[in-house]
C-alpha cells in the first residue's frame, strides 16, 4: 500500500487530507513540522510527501532542502501562495509538484498519482475511468478532455463543470447551485463567474467541434444542462 507524509502545521488541514485520501487506498502518516516529518522519514518507509509551504520555525521549503539531504522521496508542495516565483524555487530545490489550495480530493488523488507513476512508487495500477458523450471523453484519473480524441486544456473550475454536466446529463443547475457546487460558496448575489466559465468552457470545446460547444445548454430563466449523448 502507498504510504503518504502529510506535513502541515495545522490539524484541521492534516485530518481534511486524510479525509480526501481516506478512499483512494493510501497509508496516511502525519507531521506538524519539520522535526516530526524528519523522524518519520527516520523510520517509515514513505512513498511522497505532502508539504506545506507556509509553516511557522521551518517553512516548507527548509523542510524540503534538508529532505533531499537524505532522500530523494517525491514531495508535492501545498500553499496558498500561488505566486509564480515560489513554484519555481519549489521546483528548483526538489520539489515534484505543487498544488494551490483549496484543493478539491479529486485532484489531490490525480496529481499524487501522476507523481507517483512519474517516479515508479505507484503501488497499485489506476483503472483507467473514461466518461464519453458524443465525441467529448473525459478521463477521471488523468483529468484530461478529449474532443475529437484532441486534448483540450481546461482549468480546474471549466474541469470540475464539465465533470459534474457530463456524469449528470439531462439535469438541470441554477447558477446558485453551481456556485455551491463547484466554487463551494454559498449564493451572495454574484452568479457572473459561472456564466462567464460556462463561455469559456465553450469556447474552447467549440475549437475542436461545433457540436461540442452545443452540449451544454442554457435553460433560460434557470441555469445549464448537458444534454444527454451516447
Amino acid at each position: 500500500m502507498t504510504t503518504i507524509l502529510i506535513v502541515d502545521d495545522e490539524l484541521d488541514m492534516r485530518n481534511l487530507i486524510e479525509v480526501m485520501l481516506l478512499k483512494s487506498n493510501f497509508r496516511t502518516l502525519t507531521a506538524a513540522n519539520g522535526a516530526d516529518a524528519y523522524e518519520i522519514l527516520t523510520r517509515e518507509e514513505v512513498d511522497i510527501v505532502l508539504l506545506d509551504v507556509m509553516m511557522p520555525e521551518e517553512d516548507g521549503f527548509q523542510v524540503c532542502t534538508k529532505i533531499r539531504f537524505t532522500s530523494d522521496v517525491p514531495i508535492i508542495f501545498l500553499t496558498a501562495r500561488d505566486a509564480n516565483e515560489d513554484k519555481v524555487k519549489g521546483l528548483t530545490i526538489g520539489g515534484d509538484d505543487y498544488i494551490i489550495k483549496p484543493f478539491t480530493a479529486s485532484e489531490l488523488v490525480a496529481r499524487l498519482h501522476a507523481v507517483l507513476r512519474r517516479t515508479g512508487r505507484l503501488m497499485y495500477e489506476v483503472e483507467q475511468k473514461i466518461v464519453t458523450r458524443g465525441c467529448i471523453k473525459l478521463d477521471e484519473i488523468s483529468r484530461k478532455v478529449m474532443v475529437n480524441d484532441v486534448h483540450v486544456p481546461l482549468t480546474l473550475k471549466e474541469y470540475e463543470l464539465l465533470y459534474l454536466f457530463m456524469q449528470n446529463p439531462d439535469n438541470v443547475y441554477s447558477r446558485e447551485q453551481l456556485l455551491e457546487r463547484i466554487w463551494d460558496i454559498d449564493y451572495g448575489g454574484g452568479t457572473r463567474t459561472v456564466d462567464t466559465h460556462i463561455k469559456t468552457l465553450r469556447l474552447k470545446l467549440g475549437k475542436q467541434s461545433k457540436e461540442a460547444s452545443e452540449y451544454i445548454q442554457t435553460v433560460w430563466g434557470i441555469g445549464y444542462r448537458f444534454e444527454k449523448r451516447k
